[in-house]
């Protein structure tokens, strides 16, 4: 172990060296998602998923964060990250990372994962490979149904490039002209009101051995290109190649200078659809230099951003079959179980044609008042939990207040109906909705209209702060009194990413939690300026300061000869300043593992600098989404949980709210599931001091643990009691 006092005089903490790229260890995350599919162990259907997940993971990417380092070059940016890379090195690291990576998805679709779907019963077809009978059947469709609607758009002097729309599969046209014998370009748009897998009746599937099979088909694009004909009439289709584009998604938008910030947002989204500077193009490897050569031109790419593809383009749209009814070939279906302490809640459900249907049973704020309750979602049903919560002050009468955020919610929200119903309801209503969610700026605008509609107070956050926090309060009159009830969680108000997502959260009526809630709305929908909070640590306020404070406590235990011990799990970590401290903190002695789901920036491991520091990334059917904060403290611990990251954007730029637990008994959940992940030998990842990952394994004749295998047994076995 090394001495703190020596290592202060010898180590400059802040050198590049030990700072991984973000943007790389990003990718480092991406390839952990497509280790998923390659994995034998994971089911058929499950590594198709994993694979579109793959690709949209990139596609986000390339749209903000590969957008933003080409913005930085063109804009001489001279701040340089921590590990000191400048924007040109990273778009050159990322590239000669990232090219391996495609190719290898490529090859795992089109040579393993297709054949084993066809040994399945799902057959997805190369156009040349069909019958007669099936080429006829898709001609028809083709002139029915797709012929009208597209449009061939020819490319000479007279017609310029046209512009290529965000992410949309087009066809590279070569024709040759029968009179002059000219060859002639044109770009023709696969259209997207159309399923992207083309699905033969059922009297025209392929057979196996006698049966029948469960799917048969094409892809959308390669029905078009047999069809070319018909758009060019008196021509002769030489060549067809696909391609695809990703232009610079990223939503900017002046606050400061918005006199209407929905507005802003709106007319940001409408450029969006279109599509800024193109970041990069994918086409099938096949093409011809000289066809590749003119489409890069023609949007102003580099030849490092045009990515060759052998087989389809836009692999996301895989997610397509996952609805095929093929159990065995799915993970065992899970369905959350409602806690047992609310096993006996009375239930109300609203939004149906007869009214509100409330049953029998305890109301969920008398189970509040006998103690502090933690839900762990998707092992807890939040429909039985955050979503009754919020359904029941609704319509209880002795509601008087509801006050929430909403970060992102789902398109049909119960929890937005509620809040209507509220409104409805005579109840005072505050949603603080973040129209900067991005990606789902949209589904927000939609949301906040509804509720301004209906009579709920709408708040758009505070200028140039995202609101991230995940918050309800709930103000009661009960005899004499006012109580307050309070949601504070790690996730979303989503009912349908809380199926998907490992995220956690309590409901209590703790004073001071209710009171520091009151006073982070006033901040949020007033002129606030609240810099003191009782308990709760809130961004951009005291929530740096203070993890900062408790790091560097458990480096003074451990100079002073105690214990120093931190497990911290996020989705990432990447600040600079946690970062060095927490550094400091190895060198004196003090014990830590993270448990970091994505981006890593922090160098485990090196001697005399990291050595204390043990990183592991947990990756299953699940996405790892809670924040759990865990500090020895000296034998007081102290454990926290809330919507932040050890990133700069959430402890700087963001609204976020982590909260303190107190009562014994969830701490010691807390620190269990902790102890889960930290002993787990199947999902589980540890990172190095070079940047890569090892899969653990379990040894031979050790039992397999995945945390989330797991932690759903302990979730039936708990509703069972």
């Amino acid at each position: 172990m090394v001495k703190p006092d020596s290592v202060a005089a010898e180590i400059n903490l802040k050198d590049p060296q030990y700072y991984f790229n973000r943007e790389l260890s990003w990718l480092e995350f991406n390839y952990r998602v497509l280790h998923e599919a390659l994995d034998p162990r994971t089911p058929l259907l499950e590594r198709l998923k994993f694979i579109a997940i793959f690709c949209s993971n990139l596609d986000e990417f390339f749209m903000v964060r590969i957008a933003v380092l080409k913005q930085q070059l063109e804009a001489n940016v001279s701040k340089l990250p921590a590990d000191g890379l400048t924007p040109a090195e990273q778009l050159r690291s990322v590239s000669k990372r990232l090219r391996p990576l495609v190719k290898q998805q490529d090859h795992l679709f089109e040579y393993t994962v297709k054949t084993q779907l066809s040994q399945q019963g799902i057959h997805l077809l190369n156009y040349v490979d069909l019958s007669q009978e099936q080429r006829n059947y898709l001609q028809e469709y083709f002139e029915k149904n797709i012929f009208p609607v597209l449009t061939p758009l020819a490319v000479d002097p007279s017609h310029p490039f046209p512009y290529i729309s965000n992410l949309s599969l087009n066809l590279a046209v070569v024709v040759r002209d029968r009179e002059t014998d000219r060859e002639l370009f044109a770009r023709v748009k696969v259209p997207q009101v159309f399923p992207r897998f083309i699905a033969f009746p059922k009297e025209l599937r392929q057979y196996e051995e006698g049966e029948p099979s469960m799917w048969t088909g094409v892809p959308l694009e390669q029905v078009v290109a047999h069809n070319l004909e018909s758009l060019f009439p008196g021509m002769i289709t030489q060549e067809c190649y696909a391609f695809r584009v990703t232009r610079n998604a990223d939503i900017s938008v002046e606050e400061d200078e918005a006199d209407d910030l929905l507005q802003a947002i709106e007319e940001e989204l409408r450029k969006r659809r279109i599509g800024k500077s193109a970041v990069r193009l994918e086409i099938q490897s096949l093409t011809p230099d000289n066809i590749k050569e003119r489409i890069r031109t023609d949007l102003g790419l580099e030849e490092s951003d045009v990515y060759d593809v052998e087989g389809l383009l836009g692999l996301k749209d895989l997610f397509y079959f996952l609805s095929l009814p093929c159990p065995e070939l799915k993970d065992e279906p899970w369905t959350p179980v409602t806690p047992p302490p609310l096993q006996g809640l009375r239930e109300i459900v609203d939004g149906n044609e007869d009214g509100i249907i409330q049953e029998e049973g305890e109301d969920i704020f008398t189970l509040i008042r006998q103690g502090d309750l933690l839900f762990h979602h998707p092992y807890h049903s939040f429909s039985a939990s955050v979503q009754q919560f919020i359904t029941q002050a609704a319509y209880d009468p002795e509601v008087l207040a509801i006050k929430m955020t909403l970060y992102r919610t789902s398109g049909d929200s119960p929890i937005v109906k509620a809040l209507i119903s509220a409104a409805e309801n005579g109840k005072q209503v505050v949603a603080l909705v973040e129209l900067k969610a991005r990606f789902d700026e949209e589904n927000n605008i939609n949301w906040a209209r509804k509720l301004e509609q209906a009579g709920v107070h709408v708040v758009y956050g505070l200028v140039g702060l995202k609101t991230h926090t995940k918050i309800i309060l709930v103000v009661r009159q009960e005899s004499e009194k006012i109580r307050r009830y309070v949601h504070i969680g790690t996730g979303n108000y989503n009912p349908k990413t809380a199926k998907l997502y490992t995220d956690l959260g309590i409901l209590s009526y703790r004073e001071d939690l209710g009171a520091d809630l009151t006073d982070l709305f006033n901040f949020l929908t007033g002129y606030s300026r609240q810099q003191s909070y009782r308990k709760l640590l809130v961004a951009p306020v005291n929530l740096r300061k203070r993890m900062v404070e408790m790091i560097n406590r458990e480096t003074q235990h451990a100079r002073n000869g105690g214990t120093g011990r931190i497990v911290a799990k996020m989705n990432a970590l990447v600040d600079a300043e946690i970062m060095e401290n927490l550094y400091a903190a190895s060198c004196a002695g003090v014990q830590i593992d993270l448990i970091v789901r994505g981006m890593c920036s922090l160098r485990p491991g090196i001697p005399g600098v990291s050595e204390n520091i043990r990183v592991i990334s947990i990756i299953g059917r699940f996405l790892e989404h809670s924040r759990i904060f865990y500090f020895h403290n000296g034998g007081a611990e102290e454990v926290y949980i809330g919507s932040a990251d050890w990133m700069g954007r959430n402890l700087s730029r963001r609204v976020e709210a982590v909260t303190p637990i107190e009562d014994p008994a969830i701490m010691r959940e807390l620190q269990e599931i902790l102890g889960i992940m930290l002993a787990d030998n199947r999902q589980a990842w540890e990172l190095q001091s070079d940047g890569t990952y090892i899969q653990r394994q379990p040894e031979p004749n050790e039992p397999v643990r995945s945390t989330q295998v797991i932690l759903m047994e302990k979730a039936l076995r708990s509703s069972h009691g």
